[in-house]
Formats: C-alpha cells, sequence, structure tokens
C-alpha cells in the first residue's frame, strides 16, 4: 500500500488550461498571510499559475507578471490584498528588504513569490513551495511542498478539490 507524504504532492499538468485551473483550485483556498513560493525555469508556467490563483483568490484585476516592476498588488471586493512578487532580479537574500516581503506578510496580505530560491534564507519557514519542471510542449511536473500545518492544511484541502472525484 503506498504511503502518503501530507506534507508533498507531485502531479503533472497536461496543459495551460489545466495549469491555470489548478492555480484558480489553489487561489481559491487561500487565507491572508498565505506565502506560495513558485519555483522553476523560465517559461516554466509560473506566471500562468499565479494568473490562475489571482482568479481563484478573487482578484478585481488580471494578475500579470511582476517581472519588470518587482510586485503586482490586487485586491478582492471584500477588501483583501494578493501581492505577487518576482525576485528573478534579486541576487542576494538580503534583497528581500527592497521588496518589504515581511511588511507585505505583517500587513496580512497573502503572498506569490516567484523565484524564491533567490532570497530562500529571508522567506519565512512556513509556506507552500511549488516547483514546476518542463516536461513537454505545454506539459509540466508540479512538485508541492509544504512546510507548517497552516501549509499542509492548504495543500490538503488543493489535493482533494483538485484531485478527488466526486460521485455524479
Amino acid at each position: 500500500m503506498p504511503v502518503m507524504d501530507l506534507r508533498a504532492l507531485d502531479f503533472v499538468s497536461h496543459n495551460y488550461e489545466q495549469t491555470l485551473r489548478y492555480g484558480v483550485k489553489l487561489g481559491q483556498l487561500l487565507q491572508p498571510r498565505d506565502l506560495v513560493c513558485l519555483s522553476g525555469q523560465i517559461g516554466a508556467g509560473k506566471t500562468l499559475l499565479s494568473i490562475g490563483i489571482g482568479r481563484g483568490w478573487g482578484s478585481l484585476e488580471q494578475v500579470t507578471s511582476p517581472s519588470y516592476v518587482l510586485a503586482n498588488e490586487y485586491s478582492r471586493a471584500d477588501g483583501a490584498h494578493l501581492h505577487h512578487l518576482d525576485c528573478y532580479r534579486l541576487s542576494h537574500p538580503r534583497d528581500a528588504d527592497s521588496i518589504c516581503l515581511d511588511e507585505r506578510l505583517e500587513s496580512g496580505a497573502t503572498l506569490i513569490v516567484e523565484w524564491p530560491e533567490n532570497i530562500a534564507s529571508s522567506l519565512p519557514g512556513e509556506s507552500l513551495w511549488i516547483s514546476i519542471g518542463y516536461v513537454e510542449e505545454e506539459k509540466r511536473n508540479m512538485a508541492m511542498r509544504a512546510s507548517g500545518d497552516r501549509f499542509e492544511q492548504l495543500l490538503d484541502g488543493f489535493r482533494k478539490i483538485a484531485f478527488q472525484h466526486r460521485p455524479a
């Protein structure tokens, strides 16, 4: 009998639309102060997943890549905030100060961080880390790792809504 690790989930997204849908499902589960880290090569699908997360979270604006501005902020009808950070251009963990990482979390914002490995030692110990890798043109491996009770619950919730089939 296979052993399920409650802190890990590996799966394949077969196309762009499926990656977007996975993002929507994840976004529906996010709460204030949640931290989602997205790691992967350029073009792997980090921003596409972020667009889906923003939709599921309820962003009033379309999520776009923050590559050139480092951070984009979005709001929801209830006044909650989602901050999408791109750390590609950051080269040292101390650069996390330049994007006000701690202040953003303390403010109650939900955070999506692309290229988190560039500031890894400045990140809180608890997060949901998603590594995205190429398989084929649109097909991607996704490896989710949860650190901390809140993120284990988040991963469990995602596993249930994304993969458990309900009878018709």
